[in-house]
């Protein structure tokens, strides 16, 4: 939390926080143009916000795009805002679920979001906790149930006895233990039928632990992307606290997961 706060505490970083609240997904170049700020300027507040985990980077190709990260604001708002309950601190908690938003860009026809956290594990053991029904099932109350070959078929299935798959998709990308790709239909209708939404699972190590990046890309309303805002986190949060604890969370965070943000 102290590279946290040393972060938002200059002006300068801050504003480059909200222009990618504002418009996420943007290269060195675009911020720079928005902001009328040189390129070196630019690239050493970008380094302090990413050492931070409040910037997190994405490569296309040859460009880099840079994310707001929520994971550490979500965190000041359980520590420190959750705790009191006052009328007048409601409008703080807001902010946690605008900097979860993502905003299209002129050039995209979908918004995308992108999550990252930080857990004390073994990238073998983030692999199993991502696509063991298990275990899946504990912190998200959901089976994930794949061979988890690439082109295999996956399916979400609650686990309070009604059988009923939420999710649907297939397994694009498998490489044990690091790199995960499916696609995320949570609305198959075939009267109707749509480009599903596409998830990518990146588990690289960090020093000594792991870093999980969550890409959500292909996203077919802003509907949806609210409700992935609210949902990953709450996921993510529950898979980390098993993980490092060996317990789940007290609140069942998958109420708010990805598979339900249509059902309010």
């Amino acid at each position: 939390m102290e590279l946290v706060f040393k972060a938002l505490a200059d002006p300068t970083r801050r504003l480059l926080l909200d222009r990618l609240r504002e418009q996420n997904g943007q290269t060195l170049r675009e911020l720079c143009e928005r902001l009328d700020m040189a390129r070196q300027s630019a690239t050493q507040h970008l380094d302090i916000l990413k050492q931070a985990n409040l910037v997190s980077v994405v490569r296309r190709g040859r460009e880099r795009l840079h994310y707001l990260n929520p994971g550490p604001i979500h965190e000041i708002e359980e520590r420190w805002i959750s705790g009191f309950d006052m009328p007048r601190l409601q409008t703080i908690s807001a902010i946690k679920h605008q900097a979860e938003e993502y905003a299209m860009s002129n050039q995209q026809t979908v918004p995308s979001y992108v999550y990252v956290t930080y857990i004390r594990a073994s990238a073998e053991q983030v692999w199993q906790a991502l696509t063991d029904a298990d275990l899946t099932a504990r912190y998200w109350g959901h089976a994930n149930i794949s061979d988890w070959q690439p082109g295999s078929t996956w399916e979400h299935r609650r686990v309070d006895g009604s059988g009923v798959i939420d999710v649907t998709g297939q397994v694009v990308e498998a490489e044990p233990p690091t790199r995960l790709v499916i696609t995320f239909d949570d609305a198959p209708d075939p009267e109707s039928p749509r480009e599903p939404s596409v998830v990518t699972f990146l588990v690289e190590p960090h020093q000594d632990i792991i870093r999980l990046t969550v890409t959500h890309e292909n996203l077919p309303t802003q509907e949806m992307l609210n409700g992935i805002s609210d949902g990953w986190p709450a996921v993510l949060a529950n898979l980390k606290s098993l993980l490092e604890t060996g317990q789940v969370l007290p609140q069942a965070p998958w109420e708010m997961s990805p598979a339900r943000e249509e059902e309010g």
